[in-house]
């Protein structure tokens, strides 16, 4: 199993546009980390991103 995803490939596992999971990257929502030039979402970034959306749920 992968533990670092492109952004393009975090956004598909979430299940939205790449241009979404940018935006959610720039609004601090979505974590990253960089390896070189890349930028990576670790998989428990994006486990950390849904409970946020979970947790934002909850409160609505």
């Amino acid at each position: 199993m992968r533990r670092l995803h492109s952004v393009e490939d975090a956004a598909y596992v979430l299940g939205f546009e790449r241009t979404t999971a940018w935006q959610e990257i720039r609004m601090g929502r979505l974590r990253t980390v960089r390896v070189g030039r890349r930028r990576l979402v670790p998989t428990e970034y994006i486990d950390d991103y849904v409970e946020l959306l979970k947790r934002e749920a909850e409160a609505a």
